[in-house]
């Protein structure tokens, strides 16, 4: 699980601390509750790992500071070529 701050704005997620947690089921190989303890050669459990799940702990209504970096270097050369005129 990875908690973290959503920006409404740009609709980026920028992380601020993870945490693991145990699906518990036993057909998972990476749970503590998995019925073959060891060397599991089972086509029926599961071996893949889910992508961790996003928690918004926090909202942000303005865009992450990588969009207005972004903005604001698109902007510049035009200033700097209409300036120049």
């Amino acid at each position: 699980i990875i908690d973290g701050r959503y920006h409404t704005e740009c609709g980026h997620f920028i992380a601020m601390s993870t945490k693991f947690q145990d699906c518990l089921r036993p057909n998972c190989l990476f749970s503590v509750r998995h019925v073959h303890p060891t060397a599991c050669k089972s086509q029926s459990c599961i071996r893949l790992m889910a992508l961790p799940t996003k928690n918004p702990i926090r909202i942000s209504p303005s865009k992450c500071c990588d969009c207005v970096l972004k903005t604001r270097d698109e902007i510049t050369p035009m200033v700097r070529i209409a300036g120049m005129r």
